[in-house]
């Protein structure tokens, strides 16, 4: 059986509030995080995913109460991540509400919390963001950290293969030289990842028009994550589905 492709937008949240730039700076206010994951419930999104982009800056946990109050209007998978640095996090996390947790920069820090998660909650519940961009390193890609501000010298295709070996269960793949610009998604990058890992990818960073989606399942990804086209309402999510259909691709509508 073929799986749907999936289409995920992506709630990036900083004091309360949703928000979006581009490569993570000059953010504008994009609205509440509870009202907008209802919205994008009722209007066919497949996943949401919830990240929140100040805790890992500001060494905190993600705001729990936000994920329950999100939790309760939404009856989609939920993607939480921002902050979690042990497994305690992610239990907590859990019990709030989300259906899987997102963890980037302390799984660099500290590899072994991978393990830590996918041993204890198997790896179902567990997404490694990357956020990536070019650099000098074997891959042409580096691994960043603190919501794109902080460079780390890591071959991002050498850390993914690392992860999926620890056990996650998904990667979310996200363009920081992409990011918010509205360019298309990062195809070569895409590509690269697809060829050595066989966990799912999600494309995140630089969706603008309707073709860049399907673009981007043709370079190997299997989920589609987006921010600003959703958010500043450039199109809804059965617009993409609808062309995503239109290219042969299978959807839930």
């Amino acid at each position: 059986m073929t799986l749907a492709k999936r289409v995920i937008p992506c709630l990036d949240v900083a004091a309360g509030r949703v928000v979006k730039g581009v490569n993570f700076q000059n953010l504008i206010d994009a609205g509440d995080p509870v009202e907008l994951a209802k919205l994008y419930g009722d209007a066919g999104a497949d996943e949401l995913t919830f990240l929140d982009i100040s805790a890992s800056v500001e060494e905190r946990s993600t705001t729990l109460e936000m994920v329950s109050r999100t939790a309760e209007q939404v009856f989609i998978p939920l993607t939480v991540g921002g902050g979690i640095r042990e497994a305690a996090d992610v239990d907590r996390l859990l019990r709030a509400g989300a259906d899987k947790v997102g963890v980037n920069t302390a799984a660099i820090l500290r590899p072994t919390l991978i393990n830590e998660i996918a041993d204890r909650f198997g790896n179902q519940v567990l997404v490694l963001s990357v956020d990536a961009r070019r650099g000098a390193t074997p891959s042409r890609f580096e691994v960043t950290t603190h919501g794109g501000r902080t460079g780390t010298g890591i071959d991002a295709y050498a850390w993914i293969e690392e992860a999926t070996s620890r056990g996650v269960g998904e990667i979310l793949l996200n363009s920081m030289d992409a990011d918010g610009t509205r360019a298309g998604y990062d195809l070569e990058m895409i590509g690269g990842v697809r060829h050595i890992t066989h966990v799912p990818l999600i494309a995140s960073g630089g969706a603008g028009k309707l073709e860049d989606f399907s673009d981007a399942l043709k370079a190997g990804a299997d989920a589609l994550l987006a921010a600003s086209v959703f958010h500043f309402q450039t199109f809804t999510i059965d617009q993409v589905k609808a062309d995503l259909a239109l290219h042969g691709y299978p959807v839930r509508r």
